[in-house]
Order: structure tokens, then C-alpha cells, then sequence
């Protein structure tokens, strides 16, 4: 199986990350946040450096369900798409679901429906990537298991859109779709037909042997 190195490396800043978390004072983590956040404020001050950092610190004190995340979604994604999809799929849609989720919030708050404080809301972590990821292998899977999956991500994705509503669950159900529209990236990519095929490298397409006329 190849190794995914995009992955690995990206798992390793939040380690540290983490750390720096789980040791500095309240304040502290609160002051390194507020700075690397894709809020409203840094958006309109800062866009590129916000959109960037927020990407390698965690918004909450539990790692290991972005390990599990990570293990089961990012390192497969980056082996079957290889990393400058994965890049591409991932960054793109951190990118479009934090300025759709700014903007709804934004809206919100103009129209008097949210807390006005919200504008500088501590909004980091790579959940908006992980969710365009995770839309982008639907098209890993083939036949009936395609549909179950896809049916499992609008519904975990969709229900906390519905009962709750926050800008993050906007955020996330459009980084899934973000996913979804990413087909085209994937035509030509090998798919697995088996649900334990899962984390098995797909076998490639066979080389074109080219002939030279003599």
C-alpha cells in the first residue's frame, strides 16, 4: 500500500498542535485561536493567513476521533486520489465552506437572528476538509455501496443541518456537496466494489503500451 505522506505530516503538526493546547494557559489557547480563526473579522482583515493556520489547530480537546478521521478517510483519500487532488479537494473545500458558513452567518447577524459576537468566533480545525474528502470517495465506491454511502452522508451531514443549524453544520454539509461536485477529478481513478476493499489499494489502470512503426 503506498504511503500517504500529505497525511501523516498533516497528523504530526496537529500532535503538536494538541500539545501546545493541552499545556498553555486558557488565555493563551484563546489569544493563538482568536488569531488563526476564519471568523468574520479575520476574513475581512486577514483572509489567506486565517484560512491557512486555522487548518492545523483543533477546535476541542479530543484528538483522537480526528485520528480515526484521518486513518479512515484522509490517508485513503490521498492514496487513491494522490496528493495534488487531495489538496485540491481538501483546501478547496475548507475554502468555499468557511466563506458560504461566514456569509450565512454574516446574513444572520445583519438581520438580527444571531449573537452580533459570533463575528469573531473562534472557528478552526480541518472538519471542513475531512467532510470534502469524505463527499470525493463516494466515487471510490461502485454499485449498491456507492448509494449506501452516499445515503449515510447526507444523513449524518443533514441532521445536524436540520435540528440545529449552527454555521458549522452549514459549513460542513456544504464542504460534503463540495465533495460530491468533485467527480469530474475522479474518472479516471480506479474504484473498489467490496466494503473491505476499503483501505486496499485499488489496482491501477493497465499501462498503454505505445508501438513505433519501423
Amino acid at each position: 500500500m503506498r504511503s500517504a505522506p500529505v497525511t501523516y505530516s498533516w497528523l504530526a503538526i496537529l500532535l503538536v498542535t494538541t500539545i501546545v493546547q493541552h499545556t498553555a494557559s486558557d488565555e493563551r489557547v484563546e489569544t493563538i485561536l482568536g488569531r488563526r480563526s476564519t471568523n468574520i473579522g479575520n476574513l475581512r482583515h486577514d483572509p489567506i493567513r486565517s484560512m491557512i493556520t486555522s487548518m492545523f489547530w483543533l477546535d476541542g480537546a479530543y484528538w483522537l476521533p480526528y485520528l480515526i478521521g484521518f486513518t479512515v478517510f484522509v490517508a485513503v483519500a490521498e492514496r487513491w486520489l494522490g496528493r495534488w487532488r487531495l489538496v485540491a479537494v481538501g483546501f478547496g473545500g475548507h475554502v468555499v465552506a468557511t466563506l458560504v458558513s461566514q456569509f450565512v452567518l454574516y446574513e444572520a447577524i445583519a438581520a438580527r437572528q444571531a449573537d452580533p459576537a459570533l463575528r469573531s468566533a473562534v472557528d478552526v480545525g480541518v472538519s471542513y476538509v475531512m467532510a470534502a474528502l469524505i463527499g470525493v470517495l463516494a466515487y471510490r465506491t461502485a454499485g449498491r455501496w456507492r448509494v449506501a454511502y452516499i445515503a449515510v452522508c447526507l444523513v449524518a451531514f443533514g441532521t445536524p443541518l436540520v435540528v440545529d443549524g449552527t454555521f458549522t453544520d452549514v459549513g460542513h454539509a456544504t464542504a460534503l456537496l463540495f465533495g460530491f461536485a468533485m467527480y469530474p477529478l475522479t474518472r479516471t481513478l480506479p474504484r473498489v466494489r467490496r466494503a473491505r476493499d476499503w483501505f486496499a489499494r485499488a489496482a491501477s489502470h493497465p499501462p498503454i503500451v505505445r508501438h513505433r512503426n519501423s
